[in-house]
């Protein structure tokens, strides 16, 4: 029997604005909460965006222990202490669920000359200097290291391409529509609209196999004999200090929204692949990916494990 229940109006943070993907997962999932009526408070998204996403944290950090607020977590709470931005990790705040892994997409103009994945991987392996990426939220992110293996692959300097970092993923396909930058890695919801407009051309996709929908002729980087499978999950945290039968609780909330008929829908317009974890497996899954991500990161240039968090949001710069 549970032993505590919300007493008072509960927000799901997102460290995006309206539209970009942390948003998109809270929203989806305030949608499947109301739809398994596991609530008897209202239930609100509350949008903090801004530094890469860690605003939201800083706002978490002002509610310790208050197991009212929900934060939309993802991987940039690894990277983002593993490349020197942030002074703290997922360890910092109550991992409470993993939800749901999503595949990063190359886009780029209809109109580029970069036509498809071979054309791309040829620039940067020819000339990676000159190539302009449009990222969401910060360095060392996954979004980021799937540029850089492709880099690798092609046999070009990691550190080469003209990094451009947006808040926001739909911001970064704004950069790449506006003809700033070249190509965009985002993940793939983010360039869905995009795509099926005929605004951009998805060059590869980071998934293990084929997407489905607007997807579903993009061919994956492992169909194109490259060694990129890299995703970004999305789960669900809380501050720190909050107590083990907050937790059970809002485990118990989780099991029976991820059920619903509104959630499958939004997993498979979104193409969001299921990873759902609690407890244990959770928190071993998170240092499992730790541990993955700084022997990355080292591989690739990118570790700076000395560096201070400056507070500053990087906007553009090679690495």
């Amino acid at each position: 029997m549970r032993t505590w229940q919300p007493q008072r109006a509960v927000e799901i943070v997102a460290g995006t604005a309206p539209g970009g993907g942390l948003d998109r997962t809270a929203r989806a999932l305030v949608k499947a909460i109301e739809a398994a009526q596991a609530l008897e408070v209202p239930l609100a998204v509350k949008n903090v965006p801004g530094d890469g996403a860690r605003a939201a944290w800083a706002y978490m950090d002002e509610r310790r222990g208050d197991p009212h607020f929900l934060a939309v977590s993802h991987p940039n709470l690894t990277t983002d202490r593993l490349v020197g931005l942030a002074a703290f990790d997922h360890r910092s705040y109550t991992q409470i669920a993993m939800l749901y892994t999503e595949y990063i997409a190359f886009a780029a103009r209809t109109d580029s000359a970069l036509r498809s994945g071979s054309d791309l991987l040829r620039r940067m392996g020819g000339d990676a200097s000159s190539l302009s990426v449009a990222l969401s939220t910060a360095l060392g992110n996954p979004n980021h290291i799937a540029v850089a293996r492709l880099v690798r692959y092609a046999g070009g300097d990691a550190r080469a391409p003209l990094v451009r970092v947006f808040d926001s993923a739909l911001d970064a396909v704004a950069d790449v529509l506006s003809g700033r930058s070249e190509i965009a890695a985002v993940t793939v919801a983010s360039t869905a609209h995009a795509l099926a407009s005929g605004q951009v051309r998805v060059l590869g996709v980071s998934a293990p196999h084929r997407l489905t929908g607007a997807y579903s002729a993009v061919p994956t980087w492992s169909e194109q004999s490259v060694d990129c499978i890299v995703g970004a999950w999305r789960g669900v945290a809380a501050a720190a200090g909050v107590g083990e039968s907050h937790v059970a609780f809002w485990e118990g909330v989780l099991a029976q929204a991820t059920a619903t008929e509104e959630w499958r829908s939004d997993l498979a317009r979104n193409a969001w692949t299921p990873s759902y974890l609690t407890g244990p497996a959770l928190h071993r899954s998170l240092e499992r990916e730790r541990d993955e991500m700084a022997a990355t990161l080292a591989e690739l240039g990118l570790l700076r494990p000395d560096a201070a968090y400056s507070g500053r949001k990087t906007t553009e710069r090679n690495v």
